[in-house]
Parts: structure tokens; sequence; C-alpha cells
């Protein structure tokens, strides 16, 4: 089950434990491989199934990461053999929450069985009650945040104000944070899914209510985010948890030779049609590895694109077995054929970074996924934004007010019109979006020089692994 460490050094011997979506997961790994190549010894928890999204980080850091694989906990409202939220519908994310929890008792035998046991935890923020488990081991609770600070200070806010709608049954209400910078406020419809459902006394949702709010009493929160682009975000979050134990770590990106092989098996292809446009000429549309879009939805999505004439690389996600057969993900007929030449369907998976990253590609229709605005600020390309859910529209909230991001439509039931789309495809690769563009390949800058060394995340990343060494002390 676990491949002892040779010679652990106890002060820096931690637990990373990643909550199994592909948005938590994957920039949690990329903390750990940071956190690795500055001496850490890590043991990853994961479920079986979830292994192979380890093995490139395993073989880059054979004797510093080694694996602690536990069985995944069944749970009613989760078909036997799936131990990823990518392949549950929406509503999963809780039921893989309460599922999780179950691995409180094994993994308090490890620690009890262990010669020398991590003497921290960093785990995802869906997995709160890690905290607890912590506080009966003697040791400290990281919390690792795959969202924004932005989005985490609502995230802290909801569930540490309970803020209720004053007419039950009105969507649209509007919910204010005036405690949060810059004062936000949403339509109720807008908050997160997970405290919208939230029903006082019920097993599962006071199980992640409990989970939630220990995040805010764990000993640091690690953020994959930079001061440059949320300071105020950042310094506000300081300020509600009354301690200075809030880490900018990001962007958490993959190391350079890890881009293309996250694409899967069309990355290649797709890179290859990119050498061959021109620069600053393609828009790149993809609304991440858990949305998926309705049949309506794709139809104005393609007639966008086909109207606006533009370059552009679409990477399509398919419907999970959750979805309604038939009604979502749907390539209209003959659309590849009457793009051909301008345009690419990648289905599944893609290179998202490298495909950023690449020269001709200069606007990018997100859904506002905290990983791909991260992945676009780096590579210094304009957002288009369609929030969806959860922490999304916090998202969108800060590109606009940054100035780096464009609105194209929001909600996941929401049916744009297909010649403004197109007019958005076209405007963003235009004249008149060169301000914004000019303003997000800025933030490209600092965002790099964020991550070099000495520059502010990766201060950050040395003060978190100090903290570490502080703890056998």
């Amino acid at each position: 089950m676990t491949i002892p460490i040779a010679d652990i050094d106890p002060g820096s011997h931690i637990l990373v434990f990643p909550y199994p979506a592909q948005g938590h997961m994957l920039s949690l790994l990329d903390l750990t491989h940071q956190l690795a190549i500055r001496g850490v010894f890590i043991t990853i928890l994961v479920t079986p199934n979830n292994l192979p999204a380890l093995s490139s980080l395993l073989a880059a850091h054979p004797t510093t990461i080694t694996t602690l694989v536990l069985p995944f906990p069944p749970h009613p409202s989760i078909p036997s053999g799936i131990e990823n939220v990518k392949d549950l519908p929406a509503g999963g994310f809780k039921s893989m929450m309460v599922a999780l929890g179950d691995l409180h008792n094994p993994l308090l035998d490890w620690f009890h069985n262990h010669p020398t046991p991590p003497v921290a935890i960093i785990s995802d923020m869906f997995l709160g009650w890690t905290h607890h488990l912590a506080c009966q081991l003697g040791i400290r609770r990281y919390t690792f945040s795959p969202s924004g600070a932005l989005a985490l200070s609502v995230i802290f806010s909801l569930w540490r104000y309970l803020p209720k709608r004053a007419e039950p049954q009105n969507e649209n209400e509007m919910i204010r944070f005036p405690k949060i910078p810059n004062s936000p406020e949403y339509p109720w419809w807008q908050l997160s899914p997970i405290y919208r459902s939230y029903v006082e006394g019920d097993p599962t949702s006071e199980f992640i209510k409990d989970g939630l709010s220990a995040n805010m009493a764990s000993w640091g929160i690690v953020i994959n985010s930079f001061s440059e682009l949320e300071r105020v975000y950042f310094d506000h979050l300081k300020e509600e948890l009354r301690h200075d134990r809030v880490f900018a770590v990001g962007p958490l990106l993959p190391p350079n030779n890890s881009t293309i092989s996250r694409g899967g098996s069309s990355s290649e292809e797709v890179l290859s049609w990119l050498d061959t446009c021109a620069s600053q000429s393609v828009v790149y549309v993809c609304f991440g590895s858990q949305a998926v879009l309705t049949n309506e939805q794709m139809e104005v999505v393609a007639l966008g694109l086909e109207k606006s004439l533009v370059n552009f690389v679409w990477s399509v996600k398919e419907p999970t077995a959750g979805h309604v057969t038939g009604k979502y993900g749907k390539i209209p007929a003959g659309f590849e054929e009457r793009v051909a030449g301008r345009g690419v369907v990648v289905r599944g998976w893609a290179p998202q970074v490298a495909i950023l990253s690449h020269d001709s590609v200069s606007a990018f229709l997100t859904h506002c996924g905290w990983n791909s605005i991260m992945e676009a600020v780096a590579a210094g390309v304009l957002m288009l934004t369609w929030p969806m859910s959860a922490d999304q529209f916090s998202n969108a909230t800060l590109l606009h007010e940054l100035k780096v991001g464009i609105r194209a439509s929001e909600g996941p039931e929401t049916i744009p019109d297909s010649n403004e789309l197109a007019e958005l495809f076209r405007k963003s690769l235009s004249d008149e979006a060169r301000v914004k563009r000019e303003r997000a390949k800025e933030f490209g800058r600092v965002a790099k020089e964020a991550t070099k060394e000495n520059g502010s995340s990766w201060k950050e990343l040395d003060r978190l692994v100090a903290n570490f060494v502080t703890l056998k002390e």
C-alpha cells in the first residue's frame, strides 16, 4: 500500500490529500511538485482509480514522493467503479465529499502505525474533515484552495454569515457581501450550489457545512493565485482569519515537460495545426472538465464560430453517465466539414496549457474555472467569460474588475445569440479589444515573474516550506 520513504526528516514529511476532481486535483499535484523540489518528503493519499493521475509526478520524484492508496468508500449515489467527479454529473460533488469522509478512520489507523508519520496535512478545501483528524493527531492542517482569493472570500462569507433570501422563492434576489473589498453582489442563483442546497439539520448538509467551516479554522491556507492579481483579497482573508498564514503560491502550472502529455492523444495534431496559424489569430473554446453544454448551446456556439470566420480550437467534453442521453454535447451535423481548415474540434481532454501558451492563440471562451483562468493569465490571453456554476461567477467578477475579460454569457441554461457570439469572437481578435489584450499580456508577464526565483509566489512557497520545518521544533 505504501512504500516507506528512506531517511525521512520528520520535520518535512507531509501528507497531501487531493479531492478527486480534475480542477482540484491537478493544481494540488502541481503544488506537490513545487514542494518536492524544495526537499519536502510527501505521501499522497488517493483511491485506486485515481492513482494513474500521479504517474508523471511519481516518475519525476521517485525518492521524495510516495503514495498511500486506500479503497474508495462506497456511497449510494456513486456508481461502483467511479472515483472521480469528472465521471459524475454536477451534483456529484456533494456525494464525493461525504463518501471521502469515511476515510477518516483508515487514515487515522495509518498515521498511528506509520514509523515516521507526517507532521502536517495539506488537503483540498472539500476535505475539511481532515482538520478534525489533524487536531486528533496533534498536527497542523493546511487548506488547499483551488479557487482564487476573491472566490474563497465569498465562500467563507457564505458559511460564516449564512445569508438568506428575504423572498425564499426569488432566484434573482441579490445577496451582498459588504465586508469583502469592492462589495461584490450576486443573484441567489449564482451562489454556490452546495450552499444553496444547504438544509439545516440534514446530515449531509451539516457534514459539508462543518467541513467548509473547518477550513477557516485550519492552521494555514494555500491558494493557487498570486498577490499581484488579488492583493486586496489576500489582505482581506488575512484580516478575516486574523493571521498571515495565507500563502499565495500560483499560478500552479505543470512542469514544462508535462504540458502536452496532459492533453491526451489529440495533442500533437492540435499543436501542429496551431503552428500553421498566424500570430494572435485563434480563439480557443473550452468549458472545463465538468460542464457539458446542452445541444442547444452547442448549436449556438457552433453557429457563432461558423459565422465569425475566425480560426478556432474547440475542446468538447462529452456527456457522462448522469446526463440525459441525446440532450448534451452533440456537435451539429456538418459543422466540422463547413469549418475545415480554419477550425479544429477536440473531443475530450485537450492540451490546454500548451494551447493557451501558443503564439497563435489570442482569446479564450471559458467557463471561468479557476485552473483555466490561471492558465490563461499565465499565457497572457484575453478571456471571454461564460461562468456556469460554483466559484465561476466570482472568478468572472475578478476578470471584469481587472479588465482582462469580456462578458460572453452566464449561467448553465442560458442560450446566447449566435450573432452576438460571432461578433464577440471577431472583436476579441480585432483592434477593438487591443487594450484588453495588452492588459492580459501584462498580467501574463507579472505571473511569470511571480513564479520565477525570488518572485512573489516563489517566496511564498519558500515561506510555506519554512512553516513546515518549524513543526519539528
